[in-house]
C-alpha cells in the first residue's frame, strides 16, 4: 500500500514537472518551421511541403538525412542545456535554493524541445495545440518518450504499440484513447512514477554539484552533458527504429538538376562525387 501510494506521489511530481516545463518561453517547438529549416539544405521544397503536410516518412526522405539532422539537433541542444547548467552552477551553496529547481525546470524543458525535434524528424504529430495546458494524451506519449530516453524497456514497447497503431491507421494525430484508457495507459502510470524517483536523485546530485562556487559550474554543466546527450540519442535509436518512420516515397538528396526538356517520367544516377550520389529527376512537362 505505501508502495502504491509511493509511486502515485512521485508520478503526480513528475506529471506537474512536466505540465511546469511545458509552459516556459521557447519550450514548444513549432512542427512546420523547425522541419521547413533542417530540410531546407536536403531537400526540394515539394519534399518539404509533403514533409510538413504529411510527415517525412511520407515525403520519402532517407533515414540518413533524418538521422543526420537528428544529430545536430541533440548536438545543439545538448550544448544549450550544458551551458545553461553550468551557469547556475556559478553561484554556489548560498544560491542553490533558487538555482536547483531552475536548473531542473531548464533541463526538463530541453528534454521537452529534443523530444519533439526527434519525433517530428521521424514522423510524428504534431505533440502541441494552441492551448497553454498539455493534454492528457500528450502528456502520455511525453512520458513514455522520457522513459525510453531513462532506458526503461516498458517505454519501448509502449511507444512501438503507439507508432504501430499510428501507421497502421494513417493517422496524423495522436491515438487519445491508447494513451488514456487502453492498455499503454497503465505503462504511462507506472513510468511517471518511475521518471518522478529518478528526477528527485537527479536534484540531489545537481545539489551537491553546485555546492561549491565556479567549481559547481564546471560539475555541474558537465554533468549535464553526461546525462542528456546519452538520453537523447536513446530516444532517437529508438524513433528511427519504428515503422512509423521508414521513408514511402522518394527524394532527392544533394545537389538537385532538373532536365524539364526530356519527356520521359525516370530517374538517373549519375558516378558518385563526394559523398553524395546526384539524381536527376526528368518529368513529363504538364
Amino acid at each position: 500500500m505505501d508502495m502504491d501510494k509511493t509511486s502515485e506521489n512521485a508520478a503526480s511530481r513528475f506529471s506537474a514537472l512536466l505540465a511546469g516545463a511545458a509552459k516556459l518561453p521557447g519550450v514548444r517547438v513549432d512542427r512546420e518551421a523547425y522541419l521547413r529549416t533542417a530540410l531546407r539544405r536536403h531537400c526540394t521544397e515539394e519534399d518539404i511541403r509533403r514533409a510538413t503536410e504529411e510527415t517525412p516518412a511520407a515525403a520519402g526522405i532517407p533515414l540518413d538525412v533524418l538521422d543526420r539532422l537528428a544529430n545536430e539537433s541533440i548536438r545543439y541542444e545538448t550544448a544549450k542545456v550544458s551551458a545553461l547548467s553550468a551557469a547556475a552552477g556559478l553561484p554556489g551553496v548560498m544560491a542553490m535554493p533558487a538555482t536547483v529547481p531552475a536548473d531542473l525546470a531548464q533541463y526538463v524543458s530541453h528534454m521537452l524541445r529534443i523530444a519533439q525535434k526527434l519525433a517530428y524528424l521521424y514522423s510524428w504529430p504534431d505533440l502541441f495545440d494552441e492551448s497553454d495546458e498539455l493534454d492528457d494524451a500528450t502528456k502520455g506519449v511525453l512520458t513514455l518518450f522520457f522513459g525510453v530516453m531513462f532506458g526503461t524497456q516498458s517505454a519501448n514497447a509502449a511507444v512501438g504499440k503507439v507508432a504501430a497503431s499510428m501507421a497502421e491507421q494513417v493517422v496524423r494525430k495522436l491515438p487519445q484513447k491508447a494513451l488514456t484508457q487502453g492498455v499503454v495507459y497503465p505503462v504511462v502510470r507506472r513510468v511517471a512514477g518511475y521518471l518522478g524517483v529518478e528526477m528527485t536523485k537527479q536534484t540531489f546530485a545537481k545539489s551537491a554539484s553546485k555546492a561549491i562556487p565556479v567549481v559547481g559550474a564546471a560539475v555541474s554543466g558537465g554533468l549535464t552533458f553526461a546525462t542528456f546527450r546519452p538520453m537523447a540519442k536513446r530516444l532517437k535509436k529508438h524513433l528511427s527504429g519504428l515503422e512509423l518512420a521508414a521513408p514511402t516515397g522518394q527524394v532527392i538528396v544533394g545537389e538537385v538538376v532538373r532536365d524539364e526538356e526530356v519527356a520521359v517520367a525516370d530517374e538517373v544516377k549519375l558516378p558518385k562525387q563526394g559523398r553524395e550520389w546526384r539524381v536527376v529527376r526528368r518529368r513529363k512537362e504538364a
